[in-house]
Formats: C-alpha cells, structure tokens, sequence
C-alpha cells in the first residue's frame, strides 16, 4: 500500500462543502476507509506536519488518501469534535490557530494531568522502560540538532506516551491526546523559530525520578518540563 503523502492538499474548500452523516449510515468499508484517513491525519496534526491555519479540502483529502468524499467527511467530522481542526461558518476547514492564552490554557491542563500520569505509570515502570525513554530522548536531541521541528515533536511525545501508557488510565491519557492535537500545528510554528540544539532539558529530571522512584521529583519534573517549555516557546515567538 502506498503511503500518504504527508501534506494533505490544503486551499480553501470549496465546492465541498462539510455536510456529514447521520450517525449509523456509514457502510462497513466506507468505515475502514474513513478510520484510516482519521487515524492518518490525527497524527499529522499531533506532529505538526501541518502548519496553524492551513486550510484542508475534503476533494483534497479524497485525492491524497485515494478515497470518497464519505470517508473524508468522516474524518473530518471526528478531528472537528476533538479540535484538531477549526470548522468555519462557511465551511471552510483549516487546522487551528491559538492564541498565547489558549497555548497557556492547554499547556495548564497538560500541567495537571500529565504529573498525575506519570505518578500512576511510576509503580510500573521498571528498567527496560527507562532505557526505552533514553534511547527515544537521544532521537529526539537528535532532532533537535538537526533543526527538525517534525521529528522533534514526534519524539518529544513518543518519550511522554512511553510513560503514560504505563498508568493504565486510558481515559485520562486520551483526554492529554487531546490537548496535544489541538497543539500540534502551533507548536511546528514555534518549535520551526526556536534555536534549540537540544532534548528538553527537564527529561533528564524525569528519567532521575523514575531511576530513584522518587514520586514528588517525577511530578515536578513533569509539570516543570510542560510549563517552562511553553513559556520558552511563547518567549521566543514574542522575540522572532
């Protein structure tokens, strides 16, 4: 099977106007179809291969991943409801633009959440866990060194995922996912701007605190790592 191309043709929508289903209608195969294309898409705006604001067509979509107008729609339809992308009144289909205070707002969340996360994950974690988060952090310096915005998101989550799957709270993971989606076109933004040529200095504290088992250490080190990294990040769209 040929991959996807990892642009999905973006212009403003037009001709395709989003008009979904009714719950229940889709037919099997359209169904496949249409779970594939979510599944595809949702990742690349987790990953920020897609920038904040570009628009997206459902005729686009449909040609890029060789389906219907249905499964599209489909997709579209469920990225929508979790705020992976914007829907306007007129139908136009775009990845979102946050503002500062809405980057704070869900960097907060993520600051809640997460260190609870990792202190479930923190009775299951064992070595071969750890050495698994440093080899994904040595990628990710890696990525960083290579000016990688991409990549370095990529790896930046595999390394927290890594550690929160670990938890077992499926339904407090899926609501961070969440957050990372709506994220993930602005932080490409920020991070393409930033010259950094290094892992986030505060994972180097998380692997310490899984090392000794220390709980309030892996919570601080969380929370640290989400909310400086976002300040950074904002600090240095302010002076780009």
């Amino acid at each position: 099977m040929n991959r996807p191309a990892k642009d999905p043709v973006a212009g403003v929508a037009r001709g395709d106007p989003l008009v979904f289903a009714q719950p229940g209608t889709t037919p099997p195969q359209t169904s496949l179809a249409h779970d594939r294309v979510y599944r595809s898409l949702r990742g690349q705006v987790m990953h920020g291969e897609l920038m904040p604001g570009q628009a997206l067509t459902l005729r686009g979509i449909g040609r890029i991943f060789r389906v219907s107008m249905t499964p599209a729609r489909e997709a579209v339809r469920r990225l929508v409801a979790e705020g992976a992308l914007a829907l306007s009144a007129s139908g136009r289909v775009a990845t979102p633009s946050l503002s500062a205070e809405r980057i704070e707002e869900l960097a907060a969340i993520r600051a809640l959440l997460e260190p609870e996360l990792a202190s479930r994950a923190l009775p299951r974690v064992h070595l071969a866990l750890i050495e698994r988060m440093e080899a994904i952090n040595a990628a990710n310096l890696e990525a960083a060194m290579r000016r990688d915005p991409v990549a370095y998101i990529r790896t930046n989550l595999e390394f927290h995922r890594t550690l929160y799957l670990r938890a077992q709270s499926p339904a407090m993971l899926a609501m961070v996912e969440t957050v990372w989606l709506q994220l993930g076109p602005t932080m490409r933004a920020l991070y393409s701007r930033l010259r950094r040529t290094s892992a986030p200095p505060h994972h180097r504290m998380i692997l310490a605190g899984l090392k000794a088992g220390d709980e309030p250490a892996l919570r601080l080190a969380l929370r640290t790592d989400v909310t400086e990294g976002v300040r950074h990040l904002l600090g240095q769209s302010d002076t780009g």
